[in-house]
């Protein structure tokens, strides 16, 4: 069962605040509110995919505009053209949700369904959104790498990972830009920093700093351990 599939997802209200703000965010100049998704987004994505990764939530005139992961903004601008030179994605350009654009390997969701205030989700907000990041975690057959985006996805990712019994304590898993932590003999969690336009103006994390990140994430899912370089 994959995002678009997940029960209920579209029809969400569990957290107020996010439900209104969805609903009520202005629209970019010179479009209107019929042009926005407005919604939960689903995530997206190869259903055999090996690897799955996890962002912070959707933008407010990207994802939620558009509908689909990392489409339309800053980090998608940023991201998508990687993915393509990686092999993951079918095309450098990510504009809209039916611009054709196809994912190899290669699951992408986000740690809350719903655009938050100044980007910034609240902690009953990433806990609401957590079965759904379950059932799709669950629905990809062969994952092998779940890689998070940001500390506020990891700390999701380690949580959910804590309510399934898989870890033990959160705190044994530390975040960094490019660390790999051996969750099950065939499970990877991978920490980057997040592709915000933020994080890309401050050079936080550039081109070469993602595109090795991706080359480590394809040798795990190829069941590599990085042990032989």
């Amino acid at each position: 069962m994959l995002g678009a599939e997940l029960p209920g997802l579209c029809d969400c209200r569990r957290c107020s605040r996010l439900a209104t703000y969805r609903e009520s965010h202005p629209p970019r100049k010179g479009l209107s509110r019929a042009d926005y998704w407005g919604k939960p987004v689903p995530g997206f994505g190869d259903s055999q995919g090996r690897v799955c990764l996890v962002g912070l939530a959707p933008g407010a005139h990207g994802a939620n505009r558009t509908g689909r992961p990392f489409t339309g903004d800053g980090a998608g601008d940023f991201m998508y053209p990687l993915l393509h030179d990686a092999g993951f994605a079918s095309q450098k350009e990510a504009v809209a949700a039916d611009d054709g654009l196809v994912l190899h390997d290669l699951y992408l969701t986000n740690a809350v369904k719903c655009v938050p205030p100044e980007n910034r989700p609240q902690t009953n907000e990433y806990i609401h959104c957590l079965d759904y990041l379950a059932q799709e975690l669950a629905s990809l057959p062969r994952l092998r790498v779940i890689c998070a985006l940001g500390r506020g996805a990891y700390d999701s990712c380690l949580r959910l990972l804590l309510q399934q019994g898989r870890i033990r304590r959160r705190g044994d898993y530390l975040f960094g830009h490019g660390a790999v932590h051996q969750i099950e003999p065939n499970l990877w969690l991978v920490a980057s920093y997040h592709t915000s336009r933020y994080n890309i103006q401050t050079r936080r994390i550039d081109a070469t700093m993602f595109l090795s990140l991706l080359a480590t994430v394809r040798r795990l899912a190829n069941g590599d351990d990085g042990e032989n370089g």
